[in-house]
């Protein structure tokens, strides 16, 4: 029976990748499909030139800069001159402060001016009349991650979660046959809460919200489950705080995507500013009352429970840095947004917390160019950070230590590369299809359920099922900018693209960071890592993403 016992939990191991890249696979090929068929809105149609112009976005930068949706080659009009967007009570265009100004049939717009068919829009020395979207009659370029997929049928979704939860039992079969032989069976116990925490999710989600759509939110429960079954064995507590926090997440995550409903709740000049102050706050909080923890005091601990502020300021920072169009294409509005970023690395780097300060400056870059679609002001920052980062070296010995490992770990493998070397050394134990859950080596060395988890999925569970889950997390970049194209507004082309930024520099600073090519930094490794507080942002984030699909706010009939 033993020998029995051991033939199928090998044979368990050898089919984990397997099914991992099947479930990672299902759930970009269901995003890719069911798709209405992409048409213009309305047009715009040159009365000089006679070019018909498709407008396919409900916010449209109108300017002679090559990064405005409608290019109008004339001198006459400003780089940014001015914004066409619809609103639920019609179209609109407003000006952003161009030098020509902007006109409808003759006459000045100024604020947000209605726009009818058949209207006239002057704009330089251009004029385009307004016509309706079937006045074009051309075929629109689809976007190549759509392209081919139309047509074919996708996974349902109550069939996609249940593969789901079939791998979820898998590590938990695994988990029962560790090799310490304690507490046999609490792996049971937490997969049951999981499979109930996950399902009814799905049920509120299709029945309760009845969204049309749950591809993103089952990736996401995938990397969420695995995260919360890799800890039964190491800190069986910590595995149902993380289960709490997703929970959490869950509740987080649909409340965002219900509050940006609206995009023009997302512009008030009250809550920007408002949410600009919570986020300062809770960086200073942790700077006046945070905890050190391996250099950087981004933890507080309130009745017990410990949270980290930063997490949270990371959704506040991508709420207020996608604004809409005819909002943040202005001057003083830029200049706010690089004073506030300025704070919050600031902040950070006080704290000592240097590797969510790098997230953040990479975020910025990446709204910044979105927002304005000018390298001046990324080549700015760029030099700015590089005389930071000197400065930092100069007064932080324990970063500049790391800056010396990185690259040469094995020639500081017993202090400042201590981790790294593990890290390398048991990813190459582990091999293909991983040692079991549990019966790792890497699980005694200190951060290996956060920072180094990348090489605990690797040791226990095989290098191939710990990069189908990078790959994963990678790919939210480009389902992100696939779905730009149909979106409602900027507010969502830009959080979207830029939570799924800040995801993918996070998860490849923990990557990269934990086997030596980049520096350690001690980030998490998305929805993955141990850390409520790392979890409930993840949540947090992918609501823009999910945002940004156009189905989101359709309901089932």
């Amino acid at each position: 029976m033993t020998v029995i016992y051991d033939l199928a939990i090998v044979a368990l191991r050898i089919l984990m990748p397997v099914y991992a890249i099947i479930i990672v696979y299902q759930c970009y090929a269901a995003m890719r499909r069911r798709r209405r068929p992409e048409k213009p809105l309305v047009t715009l149609y040159n009365t000089v030139t006679g070019l018909k112009l498709p407008v396919i976005f409900w916010e449209n930068s109108i300017g002679r800069s090559r990064a405005s949706d409608i290019v109008v080659d004339d001198p006459a009009v400003s780089r940014n001159h001015c914004v066409l967007l619809r609103r639920a009570s019609g179209w609109y265009i407003c000006d952003t402060g161009s030098k020509g100004g902007t006109y409808v049939n003759g006459e000045e717009a100024v604020g947000r001016t209605r726009v009818l068919i058949d209207d006239v829009i002057s704009v330089g020395n251009s004029q385009f009349q307004f016509l309706r979207g079937e006045d074009y009659d051309e075929n629109l370029r689809y976007s190549w991650f759509f392209k081919k997929a139309n047509n074919k049928p996708a996974m349902k979704s109550w069939k996609l979660m249940l593969l789901i939860t079939l791998f979820h039992f898998f590590m938990c079969v695994e988990a029962v046959f560790w090799q310490d032989g304690t507490n046999k069976y609490s792996p049971l116990v937490l997969f049951g809460c999981l499979a109930v925490a996950e399902w009814t999710f799905f049920f509120v989600s299709s029945k309760v919200l009845k969204r049309v759509s749950f591809e993103l939110e089952s990736l996401a429960l995938f990397l969420t489950g695995v995260g919360v079954m890799l800890l039964v064995r190491q800190v069986e507590r910590s595995a149902y705080v993380q289960l709490i926090a997703a929970v959490v997440g869950m509740a987080l995550f649909c409340v965002i995507i219900k509050f940006i409903e609206d995009p023009d709740r997302t512009s008030s000049t009250k809550l920007r500013y408002g949410l600009m102050i919570a986020a300062v706050g809770l960086l200073g909080v942790s700077i006046v009352f945070g905890k050190i923890t391996y250099g950087a005091a981004n933890w507080i601990s309130i009745g017990g429970i410990s949270l980290q502020p930063s997490e949270i300021v990371k959704i506040i920072y991508i709420f207020i840095g996608a604004n809409t169009l005819d909002r943040l294409q202005t001057k003083k509005n830029l200049f706010e947004f690089i004073i506030f970023s300025a704070v919050c690395v600031g902040l950070l780097a006080l704290m000592g917390d240097f590797g969510t300060a790098l997230i953040f400056f990479m975020t910025f870059l990446l709204i910044s160019f979105m927002r304005s679609g000018d390298f001046k002001t990324v080549i700015l920052a760029i030099v700015a950070a590089v005389f930071g980062v000197s400065i930092v070296l100069r007064f932080k010995s324990y970063v500049l230590d790391r800056f010396k490992a990185w690259g040469h770990a094995w020639e500081y493998a017993n202090d400042l590369g201590y981790q790294q070397t593990h890290v390398l050394t048991y990813i190459a134990s582990g091999g293909l299809f991983g040692v079991g859950i549990g019966n790792g080596f890497l699980k005694g060395v200190g951060a290996s359920e956060s920072d180094l988890v990348f090489g605990l999925v690797s040791e226990e569970m095989g290098v191939i099922v710990a990069i189908t889950l990078a790959v994963a997390v990678a790919c939210l970049v480009i389902y992100a900018r696939a779905i730009t194209t149909r979106s409602r507004s900027t507010f969502y082309s830009i959080s979207a693209c830029c939570a799924a930024g800040l995801l993918v520099i996070q998860l490849s600073l923990n990557v990269f960071g934990a086997t030596d090519i980049l520096p350690l930094t001690g980030v998490t490794f998305p929805f993955i890592s141990c850390g409520g507080s790392s979890v409930l942002s993840c949540w947090g984030l992918i609501a823009f993403i999910k945002a940004a699909d156009e189905r989101t706010y359709a309901v089932k009939k």
